[in-house]
């Protein structure tokens, strides 16, 4: 039987009873060490928005919905991507949302486990912010595919620039590099990580020369910076400059990976490299393409390239293909984190999780969900060839991700924070009504590729959310055939069985109930052993737990024991690596004489309360292919007895 997953309360409840659990504040980086965070922040956090400057201003006067590339409408455009840069990033991001650590982790995830205990007023409202918590992370499934392939095809589509005769080979050369990205991954990132850090500090410096060296033929760009440009292209323009918000969006669409990414470096150095690096060099280049179009609008079918000199184009070229690579690798490691997380929260089936450092907990390879964005990546490439094409399906998947992160937001700071409405509202007012705005203007591009991320975000979730349901059922059909442990316990001691050598361990999702196994295994075998310990394994709503807070132990007498172990979401469990500190702390144990007995359960979907039926269809499908416990909570296979029983849900 499955443990924790099949009976796990509510989120709420499970963040409740990790109260006692202190959040220890890193010291603040300084010197040095400060430095090497900050370079490496440089090479992980800001990889996604420092490549939009391949494609975002180009989208605004060349894309699906462009609009003419007059001077007031490149001045007009510039003042919003120079505001929405400070506004969404800068002040709601790095200011405000960074606030929101849970145990100095970061993510939409983490921010629902802060969010949903805050003072519900009911069911439902608990309920909703649960599943918009979920909602919102099976988004960035889709921006784990998009990313990739949109920075990529934008790196590529240099080659057309530089000769045009290559033009065919976009899209093959874009497949080749992004199946070698996938075949890396299983080697981890701890090598290349290290380079990750000075190759994009070369792409911001480059960045940032290229807009210098285009500005001082066109300083007057600079009056940009006045938002009076931008409230009159939304006059001029009406409709029309309205959906260009669309295309604005592009500059900003890494927004989420700096909340993201930060536990791995923490708020300082985040916010330092992008005060003093990021965000001048991407305002300077898209100023500097902004001035090389008040020169020559012709250039708006790639601006970025076209600021580079012609012997530069094909060094150009390889550097924005690094660059590319390196945005890809971020979200692509963000989305094993993120199935880590939902694993441990039970909205998602067991998966084999693969360790790629000795050193660094973070660097984790899942095979199921590398190989199916690879496939991702590749279909749509084919389906949409060119960058332009799926600029309006990248958008849609961020907006609403950043509308629910606003949500959630708001509630952390009222709830948690205790801040007042007065405060409150109006600040998250403010930043809803930009994110509502964005995702209005991608929305309507719906039929141009926006349905993509939303399709796909949907399927995921229904997954999610059947998978957690159906483990509930579940488990309710398992305890509704269960005996309270006490009343076994007394019926053990009242009518003792034969016992033999050795411990068994009995995985029990339910500490106060007695595991199927245990009543099947004494059924079949008519015996007992004379350790027998009920294994209890939790997840916490917090990203790590303390060792010394990991177990909990309680004799019952007679031979039986109760453990209830515990887990943070960004933690996967190793049972045998838990005895085994237990043994260093005075616990008899020996592993050659210690016999695992799990429950294996095949499910019957039948005509009963509970879900639909292409719902119950649906979990017996995940959950005959889920990885099973013996792997997933690291049992040595030759001590693990499964006991099997066919259940109706």
């Amino acid at each position: 039987m499955l443990p924790a997953k099949a009976d796990e309360p509510q989120l709420a409840d499970i963040h409740n009873t990790s109260a006692g659990i202190p959040h220890i504040a890193r010291p603040a980086p300084r010197g040095r060490y400060l430095f090497v965070l900050s370079l490496a922040a440089l090479g992980i956090v800001y990889g996604d928005i420092g490549t939009s400057p391949l494609y975002a201003l180009r989208e605004c006067f060349h894309g699906p919905h462009a609009i003419a590339p007059l001077p007031a409408n490149i001045l007009g455009v510039l003042s919003l991507i120079f505001w929405s840069l400070v506004i969404v990033i800068s002040i709601k991001y790095l200011v405000f949302v960074l606030r929101a650590d849970n145990h100095g982790e970061g993510g939409i995830l983490s921010l629902t486990a802060l969010a949903t205990p805050i003072k519900p007023s009911g069911r439902s409202e608990h309920t909703f912010l649960i599943m918009l918590g979920i909602f919102g992370a099976a988004l960035l499934y889709g921006d784990g595919i998009i990313t990739p392939a949109i920075s990529v095809l934008s790196a590529m589509e240099g080659i057309t620039v530089a000769t045009p005769v290559l033009t065919p080979f976009v899209v093959p050369f874009t497949i080749a590099i992004i199946v070698g990205l996938f075949l890396f991954q299983s080697r981890g990132t701890a090598k290349v990580g290290k380079i990750f850090g000075p190759v994009m500090l070369v792409w911001f410096a480059v960045l940032a020369v290229l807009g210098i060296a285009q500005i001082v033929r066109h300083p007057s760009v600079l009056v940009a910076v006045n938002p009076v440009y931008a409230l009159d292209f939304f006059i001029q323009n009406g409709w029309h400059g309205f959906l260009i918000l669309g295309a604005v969006f592009l500059v900003v669409t890494g927004g989420e990976a700096l909340y993201a990414d930060m536990g791995h470096f923490g708020t300082r150095p985040i916010r330092l490299v992008w005060f003093t690096v990021v965000l001048p060099a991407l305002l300077l280049n898209y100023f500097g393409q902004g001035a090389l179009l008040l020169e020559d609008s012709d250039a708006a079918n790639n601006p970025f390239y076209r600021l580079a000199p012609g012997w530069a184009l094909y060094p150009m070229i390889v550097l924005a293909t690094s660059a590319a690579v390196i945005a890809s690798q971020a979200v692509i490691s963000g989305a094993f984190s993120l199935t880590m997380q939902a694993v441990q929260l039970g909205f998602s089936p067991r998966l084999k999780i693969n360790h790629t450092s000795t050193r660094e907990y973070g660097q984790i390879y899942i095979p199921a969900v590398n190989w199916a964005l690879m496939l991702g990546c590749i279909a749509i490439v084919l389906g949409f060839r060119t960058s332009s094409n799926l600029a309006a399906a990248y958008g849609v998947a961020v907006t609403s991700t950043m509308v629910i992160t606003t949500i959630l937001f708001y509630v952390v700071a009222r709830g948690m924070w205790g801040w007042s409405v007065i405060a409150t509202l109006p600040l998250a007012l403010f930043f809803l009504i930009i994110d509502v705005a964005f995702f209005g203007a991608n929305i309507i591009k719906v039929a141009d590729g926006g349905w993509f991320p939303l399709l796909l975000a949907w399927a995921i979730f229904t997954l999610m959310t059947t998978w957690k349901t159906g483990r509930r059922i579940l488990n309710e059909r398992i305890q509704s055939e269960s005996r309270p442990l006490e009343e076994f316990l007394q019926a053990i001691e009242r009518h003792p069985p034969r016992r033999v050598p050795g411990t068994a361990v009995f995985m029990n999702g339910n500490a106060s109930r007695t595991p199927p196994a245990l009543l099947h295994n004494l059924a079949h075998n008519k015996v007992l052993h004379k350790r027998v310990l009920f294994l209890t394994v939790k997840t916490k709503l917090v990203p790590f737990v303390p060792v010394e807070e990991r177990v909990e132990t309680e004799q019952l007498g007679n031979g039986f024991y109760r453990l209830k172990v515990y887990y943070g979401f960004l933690e996967d469990p190793d049972i045998p690596k838990v005895f085994e500190r237990m043994r260093a702390a005075g616990f008899t144990y020996d592993h050659t004489d210690t016999t695992y007995f799990l429950g294996r359960e095949t499910i019957i979907a039948a005509k009963r309360s509970g879900m639909s039926a292409w719902r119950e269809k649906l979990f017996s499908i995940i959950a005959h292919n889920a990885t099973s416990a013996t792997a997933y909570f690291c049992l040595p296979p030759d001590r693990v007895v499964e006991m099997g029983e066919q259940i109706e849900i």
